[in-house]
Formats: C-alpha cells, structure tokens, sequence
C-alpha cells in the first residue's frame, strides 16, 4: 500500500439499527399493515401450506386473526380486517365477558333431511327452563313457524348453525333478548338479513342458545361468510353484548371463578396458562412475585399442581419445580367429557324417578360387543351441531348403557319408554355393497352401466341418478384405500368374489355403528294389560329369565312378566297347573297379534269408506300404502285398494314408499315386500 492510500480512507455509515432486540419491540402502523396483508395473501391461497406441504410461515401481527379459512372471502372479512388493523378485539381484553362460540356448515340440509332431524332434536322435550318442550323463536316471532323455515331453505346450498354459549348466560335478564340484539348485530356485520330461528336450552350447567341460519342473503343469493369472522367475529359481538349487560369481570369474580376450577376433573384455564409456559413441561414456581395480582396466580398455580398431583398428572422434583404429565391435557379432556356423561345419565334415571351407581354405568364409544337390552330414558345429539344421536338405556342386565354416535335412521322408532335391543354392526353388510355386487359383470363393476340401469328402473328418490351413482364409486373409492377392491380405469373397477362379505368386515374393524331393533314401543305398565303380543309375551313364552339381573331395570322386568302372566290367566290365555307351572295357549303369539289387528282394522273402517279385510298366511297383499298403525303386536302398514284395505306388518324397507304401490307376501306373521307395481307377461 503507498502512502498516498491513507488519505483514501472514507466511512460509508449504514443504517441507524436499534440496540434492543427485535422481540417486544414496538411496530409502526406500516409494519402492521404490511403483516396484515401478507396474513391476507397467505390465507386467499386456500390450504396455507407451502407446496411442498409444510405449514405456511407468514408472520402474524400480535392479537391477529388469520385462520387460513379465508380472511379476504365472504362476508364479513371486512370486519376482520378492521379488528386485526387496528389490534383491537375486545373478546380478548382482560374484564371481557367469555363466551364459547361453535359452528358449522351443512350442505344441502335441507334435501336430504337433516335440517328436519336437526331443528327436531333441539326443540325436544326437556330442554326448556321449565322441563317442557323447547321453544322455537326467530327475530320477529316469539314462536316461530319451523316447516316454514325448513320450507325456505330446503334449496338453499348449505345451513349454518351456532351454539352460543355465554359463561354468565344464567346472569342475563332475556337470553332471547341478547340473541335478537346477537343476530341484528351479525346482520350489521355481514351486510345482509338473515333468515334464522333458535332456541334457548336450559338442560345443562350452562344455558345456551341453538341458532340455525338458512343459506341465502337477503338477494337470493347463496350466504358466503368469512371463516375467521365465523371464528371469531360472531364470539367478538356476543362477547360485547355480555360485558356491556353485566359489566367487566372485576378481579374478585375472575379469581372467584379461577378459585372453582382448582378441584374440577377437568382441563380448566389454569391449566393451559401452565401448559403454555412450561418449558419441556417443567413448571418452576419457586419464585414469589411481588405484585398481589402475580402472587394470587402463583397460589392458583401451587393448589392446582397439588390436585393435580393427586391425580398422577404432576409430579414435584423439588420445592416449587414440577413436571407436568404428557398426558395432563387428554387426560384431563377425557375425564371432563366423562363427567359430562356420568351427569346426563343420571338426570335421565333422575327424570324417571330412579338411582344408579355411577360404578354401573357403562359408556360406549361404538358398537357394544355384547348385546343391549333395555329400557330407552334418553335420546339426545351427540354433537349438538351434527344430527348423530346418543341413547342411554336401561338395561336389564343391571347397567346403565351411554351409545354414543348412532345413525338417526337407525333410532327413529326408538322413543322414550321403548325397550330396545342394541348390537354389533349388521352383518348383512350396506345396500350399496349389495348393489355393487349385483350390478358387477364377471368381477368388473361399471359405473356407466350402474348409471343406465337406475336411469331404466327409476327408483332413485329425487330422481339425482348421477349423485345415486356417484355414492357408489365414493363407496368403491374408500374400499380401495383398504386394498378389497382395484380401480382399472374411471369406468371400471375389478370386485373380489367375496366382495360384500369383505366390505362388511371392513366396516366392522373400523367401529361400525351399532344396529338398533325396537322389541317394543310400548312400555312395560303398557304392555301388562294390552291386548296383543307384547315383547313380555315373547319372553313368557320362550322362559327367557336367566338374563335378567335382580336390581334395577331387570327386577321391573321380572314384575312385569309376572303381571303379564296373571292378565293372561285372567283372559284364559294362560292356565296355572295344580304344581304350579303356566301352560300358555297354543300359538299365543299369533292369537293375540290377530285379535288386536282385528280390533284396529275395525276401529280404521269406521273412519274409511272402504272395509276391513284381515289377511290370511300365504296370501300376496297388494294395493297402496297409505300410512302406519302401532300396536302392541309391533308396526303395521296400512294397504288399501279401491274396495277394501288391509293391515300387514311394516318393515323398513317400504318406509320411503309412502303412497306407492307395494305387494307382499305374507308368511308366519311376517311379509317380504315388493316396491312398484308388477308387470306380469299379460302386460
């Protein structure tokens, strides 16, 4: 280097960079927007992955929503964009008022009838303040017309529905009142009226609302709501509404109600504050804050960890420092659903006027291994947003039976009072296995022909051939995933031999849902004094006892039998042997159904303009079916032709078939039916 080089020597100064370290460090209102719009960009890109499938790792500004669910898409992503420029959702303020929001979209809930199942099942019997009937209202009408409603929206593409569930729900003078204000407040919100009814439920710890929405805007046009606005922005607005009503928590009721939850067995909001700030789940609370707020959580936290530790879910390796559970959270989730169930149960035994050992109670989350028998005491949603049910029964085996997760089609006849019979998945496999099966040629299946066949036969309800269809190759799809079946091409698909006997197994090792028979709809001081074959008959009859525990509903059990078997002796069905035994008359079962067919045939003809004829064993009963009568004896279908009309036994297979022709065959007490009319060779 010469000497003339250090005279070169200019400073070329960078950027101003700040000495404190970017985390916690104030933003500017540009940075903000910046991250909002990146959020925004990230999520109108649908999944919020990156292409190679990893998690999208776009910043988010402190406080934001950004779901991936569509935060530009809908209506009310204005809304959302609002709160989150400006950082100001209130829902998560210290002194907001809680409130648990859940919601969810149906397709096409009204043509295949589960909006029906749904708005039935929440207006049911013992969901209101006094035990009766729930009350459907909307924001104009204080009893709102619920087959108008479904009529609206029978068309519609999807229906929401919400459960809004405030904390403080019990302290709140209307609680219609707050849901009107709730709706108008979202109608503001989405920019458009709604077309809505709801009802308030009083039957849990927590009272809360059910609100269905139809899915159309006040133009006709299909509802499209933002996701993060049905996230958070409907919890935002019923949040508000509370704490304007009730005021801010002050610190004495938020730590009244922290208090209440050190002993539950359940995940409370201790627990996730601990779980968030354990390190590799050790917890240190050696330290002692100064503040009095910080000192009254570290007592929270101290009470907590020892219940917990009772528990088995933490464990102290030296003063103040514990180790939480790996399993603290679904543990904890667990047992709080549990208890849920053990308290439903007993207000059902409760509500008939019984008492259980919860030690009795068994829950089932899928099919039992073993048959259920018993008495129905409860039928409820599973989800409270979805249209499965749960029934609880009383078994005559002692137990108190919880099955959750059970298909809607399948309880439909099992009412309150029924006794019921509750077993494995059916081994007869699905109908559409059954179809497949037929429809195959050699081993290749073909959707195209499936397609011409249902198009020639035009038996497919609503006349949907290629959504019937496209069920089937759905059906196919999931089998190929298990290996049973192989797809060739879009229009072929090679089927095993053995196929439908595969396709039920499959289904059973995935816990398929238990199939449910009806024994009787009638309950036991019913069935004592009436005047056709009952399910006590049938047990009379066959000398079934030996399953019957002596304690709950197994002994009314047994005192019923022993009723029964009096009122027959008394209508000399039944004669008592000088030993002592019963000899029952001969054919009993068929003699009583008969008698009480022949009795209610008359009772029909005397409002018909057409006798009653009874069927006879053997015969082929033809004509119209025109409704359902249920007798002690089971369910019956009403057939009439133009001259007389007959009573048959019902069977499920005909329930869709309502005022259509059907022929059937009738055979020891029971009928195999045909569907349509029959063209013989004279036609």
């Amino acid at each position: 280097m010469s000497a003339g080089d250090d005279t070169r020597f200019r400073p070329r100064p960078g950027r101003i960079r700040a000495d404190t370290p970017k985390v916690g460090r104030a933003r500017s209102f540009l940075t903000r927007v910046r991250t909002v719009t990146r959020q925004q960009q990230a999520a109108s890109g649908g999944s919020g992955r990156t292409r190679g499938g990893g998690p999208s790792h776009a910043p988010r500004g402190e406080g934001s929503i950004a779901s991936g669910r569509g935060v530009r898409r809908g209506r009310g992503a204005t809304f959302v964009r609002a709160r989150n420029l400006s950082n100001n959702w209130s829902h998560r303020r210290p002194g907001s008022r809680r409130v648990v929001v859940k919601s969810r979209s149906v397709r096409a809930a009204g043509r295949n009838g589960k909006a029906a199942a749904h708005l039935r099942y929440i207006q049911r019997d013992g969901t209101a303040r006094d035990g009766e009937r729930g009350r459907l209202y909307s924001g104009t009408e204080d009893r709102a017309d619920g087959d108008a409603f479904l009529d609206r929206g029978r068309d519609d593409r999807h229906q929401f529905r919400f459960i809004v569930s405030p904390e403080d729900a019990g302290d709140l003078a209307d609680l219609t009142g707050y849901t009107r204000d709730l709706m108008a407040q979202v109608e503001a919100d989405l920019g458009t009226k709604l077309d809505w009814v709801a009802v308030n439920h009083h039957n849990t710890g927590h009272p809360h609302v059910h609100v269905v929405v139809n899915g159309r805007d006040d133009l006709g046009e299909d509802l499209v709501i933002n996701g993060d606005y049905l996230a958070n922005g409907i919890r935002e607005r019923a949040s508000e509404l509370v704490t304007l009503e009730l005021g801010p928590v002050t610190e004495i009721e938020q730590l009244r109600k922290l208090v209440a939850e050190i002993d539950q067995d359940r995940l409370t909001r201790i627990d996730r504050v601990m779980l968030a700030e354990a390190e590799d789940r050790f917890l240190d609370v050696r330290h002692e804050p100064d503040a009095p707020r910080a000192q009254a959580d570290r007592t929270l936290r101290l009470r907590r960890l020892g219940k917990l530790g009772d528990m088995g879910l933490a464990t102290e390796h030296a003063p103040g420092v514990w180790e939480l559970s790996a399993r603290l959270e679904p543990t904890l989730r667990e047992m709080g659903e549990r208890g849920d169930i053990i308290r439903t149960m007993q207000k059902a035994l409760r509500a008939e006027g019984a008492e259980r050992d919860p030690m009795s109670f068994a829950i089932h989350d899928a099919a039992p291994a073993e048959p259920i028998v018993g008495r129905v005491i409860d039928k409820h949603l599973s989800d409270e947003l979805g249209e499965e049910l749960t029934l609880v029964v009383d078994g005559i085996d002692g137990r108190t039976h919880h099955v959750s997760g059970m298909d809607a089609v399948r309880v439909a006849e099992a009412r309150m009072g029924s006794i019921v019979e509750i077993g494995s998945p059916d081994g007869a496999g699905r109908p559409s296995d059954r179809a497949i099966a037929g429809m195959a040629e050699g081993d290749i299946y073909r959707p195209s022909r499936h397609l011409e066949q249902a198009r020639f036969e035009g038996r497919v309800p609503g006349g949907d051939y290629d959504g019937f269809v496209a069920s089937h190759v759905r059906r196919l799809e999931s089998l190929r995933r298990a290996g049973i079946v192989e797809r060739i091409d879009p229009d072929q698909w090679r089927i095993p031999d053995d196929f439908a006997t595969r396709a039920a197994a499959h289904d059973a090792t995935r816990g398929g849902r238990a199939n449910v028979r009806v024994l009787s709809s009638f309950d036991l001081e019913r069935q004592i004094g009436a005047e056709g074959a009952t399910w006590l008959d049938r047990r009379l009859v066959g000398g079934a006892v030996s399953d019957l525990v002596p304690a709950g509903f197994g002994e009314q059990v047994r005192e019923a039998m022993e009723q029964r078997r009096e009122r027959l002796i008394e209508q000399g069905d039944a004669t008592r042997r000088p030993d002592g035994r019963v000899s029952y008359r001969r054919n009993l079962l068929a003699t009583l159904q008969e008698r009480e067919v022949a009795r209610v045939g008359a009772e029909l003809a005397a409002t018909k303009s057409v006798p009653f004829r009874v069927a006879v064993d053997g015969e082929t009963v033809s004509g119209k079916f025109t409704g359902t009568a249920q007798l002690s004896s089971g369910k019956f279908a009403i057939v009439e032709k133009s001259h007389e009309f007959t009573l048959a036994p019902w069977r499920p297979v005909i329930e869709r078939h309502l005022g259509q022709e059907v022929t059937g065959t009738v055979r020891s007490g029971a009928v195999s039916w045909e569907v349509g009319r029959q063209r013989g060779l004279e036609r």
